[in-house]
């Protein structure tokens, strides 16, 4: 059997509200709102993509003490019946916060368990704040410092990956599309967006190198490059894993998630899985997921900052895909993550490829909406993970979208007026 798994992270969807560059210095962040603006030749948002930084805000702070309500059994009959006959291959929960004080949950195979691809980078994002967190408790300005002006090099950890990262030149009023190459520098702050919007590995294997450093070095952090070199070489593989379970493992537990159901195991590139040896496989449920973004929403995942920090890298600001490029929600704000794996082998009159696996066809994704994004009659999210054989799994997640997005529209129709807005 020929098997050929590739770890597919998301195409490009630069996250982050199109005015933040002034106070984070993400580069790429202004090159999509000059875009938009018609100054820069890229492509521009919908409308559901434009809200400033103060727009994009959580939504559950005053109802912190909310867990995940028992699924509702006409509600969860609803979305299984959009599953079709292969249902059971599916793991899907979506949680309604419309009213948030009747929240309303559907929960299908909640604990469903696969590989969720660059989902887990929500992971790697949770570890970097807690370190920060950990090391400035009472401090948010040295933690914004830290993230805006501390200098992060591309090194062996980013070896090797194909998906391209944005690099905007403001002076210049220059974009640039390419995988990332060693001696690439950014702040720690747009190692992030380039993890989480572009999905880029190399990127997510900096961010954890970097949350390994900074839980290591405490407030010595940031250190030097050739610190950075010795570090690695010379500290003993089974400290190196102590340090990774530390960095990754134990915030999830800190933050009251279950790590039998959620986990990111190992780096993103291959030289960094080489260069520190995890913790074992990767994984995620869609209930363990609908937990940490409830935890964010509550502004309870690390701490309020944190949580607020985190929902804005997710905010989408450029081309949706996948679940999030429903033509349904061109009007909503969505925050969302996914990522992908599949593994083929000779099959005759099939053509495997990228989404439509035949062996196995991993797709995850996690959205917020909030529907219009300006006035937030719907806020809903949707935690997703499928391995649906041979289908596009792209086209099957976003046909999802628009079916879920219609079935919260028809459910807060039938409630009396006004009941869903807040």
């Amino acid at each position: 059997m020929l098997l050929a798994g590739l770890l597919m992270a998301p195409q490009p969807a630069p996250c982050y509200p199109l005015d933040g560059y002034a106070e984070t210095g993400i580069r790429r962040v202004e090159g999509s709102r000059l875009a938009n603006q018609g100054e820069v030749k890229d492509v521009k948002q919908p409308p559901g993509a434009l809200l400033g930084t103060g727009q994009v805000d959580l939504r559950l702070l005053s109802r912190r003490a909310i867990d995940l309500p028992a699924p509702d059994p006409e509600f969860t009959a609803k979305i299984v019946a959009m599953l079709g006959n292969e249902a059971d291959r599916y793991g899907i929960a979506v949680l309604d916060l419309s009213d948030p004080d009747q929240p309303r949950y559907a929960e299908y195979r909640g604990d469903y368990k696969q590989n969720v691809g660059s989902v887990g980078k929500l992971v790697a994002a949770t570890a970097l704040f807690q370190a920060l967190a950990d090391t400035w408790p009472d401090d948010l300005a040295r933690r914004t410092s830290v993230l805006k002006n501390t200098q992060v090099t591309a090194d062996a950890f980013a070896h090797w990956d194909h998906h391209t990262i944005r690099l905007f030149d403001p002076a210049t009023k220059t974009l640039k599309r390419r995988p990332v190459q060693d001696g690439d520098r950014g702040s720690l702050w747009e190692w992030l967006d380039w993890m989480l919007s572009v999905s880029s590995n190399s990127a997510a294997s900096m961010v954890m190198r970097e949350a390994m450093l900074l839980r290591h070095f405490g407030q010595r952090y940031p250190v030097a490059e050739d610190e950075i070199e010795r570090f690695f070489a010379d500290t003993p593989r089974t400290e190196l894993t102590s340090l990774f379970d530390r960095t990754f493992v134990e915030p999830l537990q800190r933050n009251g998630l279950d790590v039998q159901m959620l986990r990111q195991g190992s780096f993103f590139t291959a030289e960094g899985k080489r260069l520190v040896q995890g913790v074992g496989n990767s994984y995620g449920t869609a209930r363990e997921l609908m937990q940490l973004v409830l935890r964010m929403e509550q502004g309870r995942l690390v701490d309020e900052w944190s949580s607020r920090q985190i929902k804005r890298l997710l905010y989408m600001t450029e081309r949706r895909i996948r679940y999030a490029s429903s033509p349904a929600l061109a009007d909503a704000a969505v925050y969302f993550k996914s990522g992908s794996l599949y593994g083929c082998q000779p099959e005759p009159d099939f053509n495997c490829g990228p989404y439509r696996g035949n062996v196995r066809n991993y797709m995850n994704s996690v959205a917020i909406v909030e529907s219009p994004a300006t006035e937030r009659q719907l806020h809903y999210v949707v935690t997703l993970i499928s391995n649906v054989l041979r289908k596009n799994s792209a086209a099957t997640h976003q046909a999802l979208a628009t079916q879920i997005q219609r079935l919260l529209e028809d459910m807060h129709e039938e409630q009396p007026s006004g009941s869903a807005r807040r």
